[in-house]
């Protein structure tokens, strides 16, 4: 089995007869998901998504793939193509058109739909070419063919690539929903089909590889949002991803049915749901829907909010209710419904959201006292399913993190794949398919961007680290005044705290220590600021950890007058 080993280097140059796939996201994580496929000096690239940011990355807004590996050969992309019109996979679309705002961006209906919206409000205009299953399209040297995959999104697609280096199936997200709300089946006919021909590499979808057997149906989960509603005596609130059309399409049939009216909430939702409604993706009854500002001319059990914020995001409508932020309070005897599944990483935060609404009186259906999700993924029946259907010569699992990935690569075992034509790679791997054979070459660069407010990759690892000190611990500032030629201190150390847990009257034992070692450099012909501020702080930090044992931030300051 081929993985990534720390000591790759560079790749070689690519031999004319290969295809080369570089992930520079998704792979060993739940987001950010981004591949490169290059032949013959020409670049294709799948998906381009941002990962959301975890506790230890304080301030940060969005995480982006690094573009440093194709910065350069912007000119040379020949598409851009969109499995599917979730967040982690056209999330970053936006950044990557600043830099060549022309590449022709390719999806299906609603897929470009989300997207032109989004980069709206970016302010572009994009170049799109609008496909759909069954279609087939040339990109420069790539033949392309879509096919039809059910994922928690309507118009999701696989999609095969074909050079005359081989052919690559990838999967997209998807799961074989066998009974799917909207009638569109995985095009498993496609899959074989291609398989007959002959697959030389699968990239396929290893959300779900550690769960066993097969998904269940989203219709199974209509009964059971209908009995919460027959349950409700109040308001029901449900929270679930602002793309799930599904989903919400359930909630408004059962709405309808129990004499209800809906309001959306959160402009994410209000907008994405406003478009799969133009687009007729979306199914809403007449007079069923009302602005959140008439909410209060109803009854609490005729009104039913369809909001954002399943996963706890801090600045979601259901996180700022749970907060008492909002403008509807949540009440004694609401009902509150989350109906999505977590997303790794974010457990803690949806705990938090589901304590602050029980605190004000809801009661709080989710997916661990209720079937009120099931997941957009295959889990391992189905991939064993699509691994026997295509027998790829080759396999590459992505889109998860680790244990996925290896769970996906023991499936592909299991299905008859020799371990040595597994590639397992993480972000930044080289893998070159080369008559029949796929080998992973080298590594480039893949590391995390940072979005913070307006600035693009101006934060680093180390200004995290400084953020999270500072959260965690504090900060001490202690400013010097000495003299410019001599380097002896002029008056006494002033000292400010913040967040450090320490009172001022404290540091009364630590300064005369400060402004001995000064003295004993000055005598020493030590004037140099920078030596003089590295003085400082280990001394003020030598002593707050023997004394509390703590680690704040030191910020010593050095005026020469």
């Amino acid at each position: 089995m081929s993985h990534p080993h720390p000591d790759l280097g560079p790749p070689p140059p690519l031999s004319p007869d290969a295809l080369r796939v570089v992930a520079l996201g998704g792979l060993g994580e739940i987001g950010r998901n981004m591949a490169v496929f290059e032949y013959r000096g020409k670049l294709l690239i799948v998906d381009c998504g941002v990962l959301f940011p975890e506790e230890e990355q304080p301030g940060v807004d969005l995480i982006l793939p690094d573009f440093d590996y194709v910065r350069d050969r912007l000119d040379d992309v020949e598409a851009l193509v969109l499995t599917h019109g979730h967040e982690d996979h056209i999330g970053a679309v936006p950044f990557l058109l600043r830099e060549r705002p022309d590449i022709p961006l390719v999806g299906s209906r609603l897929t470009l739909a989300l997207l032109s919206a989004k980069l709206g409000e970016h302010r572009i205009k994009p170049e799109t070419v609008q496909v759909a299953e069954d279609d087939r399209r040339s990109f420069g040297p790539f033949d392309l063919e879509f096919l039809a995959v059910n994922h928690s999104i309507p118009d999701a697609l696989a999609v095969a690539l074909r050079t005359d280096a081989g052919t690559l199936l990838h999967t997209g997200d998807f799961k074989m929903d066998q009974l799917p709300l909207d009638g569109r089946l995985t095009d498993l006919a496609g899959f074989a089909r291609l398989g007959s021909e002959g697959v030389d590499l699968l990239m396929a979808d290893s959300t779900n590889a550690e769960v066993p057997g097969f998904v269940t149906s989203e219709r199974d989960i209509s009964p059971v949002i209908d009995n919460v509603f027959h349950q409700a005596d109040q308001r029901i609130i449900v929270a679930c991803f602002a793309s799930h059309v599904h989903r919400v399409q359930q909630v408004l049939d059962s709405a309808k049915a129990h004499g209800r009216k809906v309001a959306f909430v959160g402009r994410s939702m209000v907008r994405n749901m406003n478009i799969a409604r133009d687009l007729g993706y979306l199914t809403v009854p007449a007079d069923l829907l009302v602005d959140v500002k008439q909410l209060d001319d109803l009854r609490p059990d005729e009104a039913v909010l369809v909001s954002t914020g399943s996963q706890g995001e801090p600045m979601s409508a259901l996180t700022r209710m749970a907060n008492r932020d909002h403008q509807i309070r949540i009440e004694e005897g609401d009902t509150v419904l989350l109906a999505s599944s977590l997303i790794p990483g974010n457990e803690n935060s949806v705990n938090r959201v589901i304590n602050g609404l029980t605190r004000w009186g809801a009661k709080v259906v989710h997916k661990g006292n209720a079937l009120v999700h099931v997941s957009g993924h295959a889990p391992a029946g189905e991939l064993l399913y699509v691994h026997n259907m295509v027998r790829p010569r080759n396999f590459m699992p992505v889109h998860g993190e680790w244990r996925h990935m290896r769970a996906h690569a023991r499936v592909a075992a299991l299905a008859g794949l020799d371990e040595d034509r597994i590639c397992l790679a993480e972000d930044g791997v080289v893998v070159d398919l080369h008559k029949g054979r796929a080998r992973i070459t080298g590594k480039v660069q893949a590391g995390y961007v940072y979005v913070d407010g307006a600035s693009v990759g101006d934060v680093t690892e180390s200004a995290l680290k400084d953020r999270r000190i500072l959260g965690e611990e504090g900060f001490i500032s202690i400013i010097v005044a000495v003299d410019s030629t001599s380097g002896k201190i002029v008056g006494e150390p002033e000292i400010h705290t913040r967040g450090a847990g320490i009172g001022v009257d404290a540091y009364d034992e630590v300064i005369p220590k400060v402004q001995e070692s000064l003295e004993k450099a000055a005598s020493d012909g030590i004037t140099d600021p920078h030596q003089l501020r590295q003085l400082v702080r280990r001394g003020i930090g030598r002593w707050v950890n023997e004394t509390y044992r703590r680690r704040p931030m030191i910020v010593p300051v050095i005026v020469e007058i």
